[in-house]
């Protein structure tokens, strides 16, 4: 590693480091525990993942998405048995990425990812208006006003300026690490009364320390935690997943989606035994990494080791960071990670498409990111089968006696009817040919259709022969399998059907 990427990467783990502190330590008021609590989380959850994660990079920490769900699980049940839950949410991570279900990721549609782009972009937009909140007398938080306001949305301004304007000038410093010394310095230097870190909580503190979850080691237990941990496991890997899938696509590199379930979910059992909240990847501090130029796990790495650094030593110097310098970066990044072409990609695109866009987008704002993520797969999954099972036709020819199907698109559970409806029995001349060259058997319900149509022939004693089904085919059609015509340009492929079993390329079961 050269001397310019070692300066690259850490000072874009300082940047990312500045970003968390905030961040945890939000996301640990809105699930009801101690502001160290999310720090330690973030600094556990970040290391592991930077050190042993599957695309370098990437940033994880404690984030909102898992805390909305913790709230009610804190308030129920105590701090404790979050900490239980969130060792069992990292078993089940780990269990994850062990049978290597991190690959179906893949499955999500490109619309789903648009939609999940634009709404955790506008979740953070949203966020940063807490910010903009102080707590009174009474206790009860308030909006700011006045000329603290004024002050404050001008610094939020500045620092979006710089942001804008220093790559023009320099690419020495990452440019949203030079927004926060700058804003920093002119608010410590002239005294400014604008919101600071350290009016959200002191940061002060020790090192994490182990300890078992103090829950009683009974089923009674595992009943209360078990639902929540498989809810956190399976928002925090959707959203590393998606995440990982962003930061390739920004950055150009490949990476291992099981290596990354086993990364998160080791990060989270430790971090459950060293009091910390859990967390996942964090799409706005992956976007403020990559974007100051950061490549490797040294970035991360930096980042950890500096949040715990600013725990331990710098708590001081990092509660007088103003929060406007803060939001001026996370405001840069919804800019920069909001899918802004989506706009225009609606109008071209089928409208099941811009559909799926627009709800997976609304339902991640109002709900959270794995409801929005699974109707989104859905929708797109129910408009394929349908598109599909219209797909199915046939061409016929007659010749004398004979009469030659020759069918069109797949043949699965979505199309098996239309299929059965392609034929006429009645009028059919003695001998029928259906030739599947052009079409493909896909599960057991096409087998079924086929069966069904031999049945059909053979009550109106016609001679029916099917050509060009593969030799799996052959091997599972109960009624029809004697009619099938052998020739040299059979296809070759699997089907799984009956009782569970795949009839592989080669005839074996598998």
């Amino acid at each position: 590693m050269t001397p310019d990427r070692i300066r690259i990467e850490t000072l874009s783990g300082l940047t990312v480091a500045l970003a968390l502190v905030p961040e945890a330590v939000a996301f640990a008021f809105v699930a009801g525990v101690h502001p160290l609590t999310g720090l330690y989380a973030a600094f556990i959850v970040c290391l592991i993942t930077s050190l042993f994660g599957g695309r370098p990079g990437m940033i994880s920490g404690a984030t909102g998405a898992l805390a909305v769900v913790m709230v009610s699980l804190v308030a129920t049940h105590g701090v404790e048995y979050l900490f239980a839950a969130v060792v069992l949410m990292g078993i089940l991570q780990i269990g994850a990425g062990i049978f290597h279900l991190g690959k179906f990721i893949r499955l999500v549609p490109h619309p789903v990812m648009l939609g999940f782009v634009n709404g955790l972009a506008i979740v953070i937009f949203l966020a940063q208006f807490e910010q903009f909140k102080v707590t009174g007398p009474d206790g009860i938080k308030q909006w700011i006003g006045g000329l603290p306001l004024i002050y404050m949305l001008g610094l939020v301004a500045l620092t979006m300026a710089v942001i804008h304007f220093v790559p023009k000038i320099t690419k020495i410093v990452p440019a949203p690490l030079a927004a926060i010394l700058v804003v920093a310095g002119l608010v410590i230097a002239f005294d400014i009364p604008v919101p600071r870190v350290g009016d959200m909580a002191s940061i002060s503190g020790s090192l994490p320390s182990f300890s078992i979850p103090a829950v009683p080691m009974t089923f009674e237990t595992l009943k209360i935690i078990f639902p929540y941990a498989v809810i956190f496991a399976a928002i925090g890997l959707i959203e590393s997943l998606l995440t990982f899938n962003l930061v390739g696509e920004k950055t150009g590199t490949r990476g291992g989606a099981s290596q990354e379930c086993l990364a998160q979910g080791g990060a989270n059992v430790v971090t459950g035994f060293f009091g910390g909240m859990g967390g996942c990847a964090m799409i706005g501090q992956s976007m403020i990494n990559v974007g100051s130029g950061a490549r490797t796990r040294l970035s991360g790495v930096t980042a950890a080791l500096l949040l715990l650094s600013f725990i331990l030593f710098a708590s001081s110097l990092i509660e007088q960071i103003p929060l406007a310098a803060l939001i001026g970066v996370m405001f840069m990044v919804v800019i920069g990670t909001f899918a802004w072409k989506s706009f225009t990609i609606i109008a071209r695109v089928p409208r099941t498409d811009a559909a799926v866009i627009v709800l997976v987008t609304i339902i991640t704002v109002l709900t959270d990111l794995a409801i929005a993520v699974v109707a989104g797969v859905i929708i797109s999954a129910l408009a394929y089968a349908w598109n599909n099972a219209t797909r199915i036709r046939a061409k016929t020819e007659e010749s004398g006696d004979t009469k030659t199907y020759r069918i069109e698109g797949p043949l699965f559970f979505g199309s098996a009817t239309g299929f059965l409806e392609l034929f006429d029995p009645r009028s059919d001349p003695e001998r029928v040919i259906v030739d599947f060259m052009d079409s493909r058997v896909v599960d057991q319900s096409a087998l079924q259709a086929i069966d069904a149509l031999a049945a059909r022939y053979q009550e109106h004693g016609i001679r029916l022969e099917l050509k060009h089904l593969s030799r799996d085919c052959h091997m599972l059609l109960a009624r029809a399998g004697q009619l099938m015509v052998d020739s040299d340009d059979d296809p070759d492929y699997g089907v799984a059907v009956h009782y569970g079993v795949r009839i592989g390329r080669f005839g074996g079961a598998h």
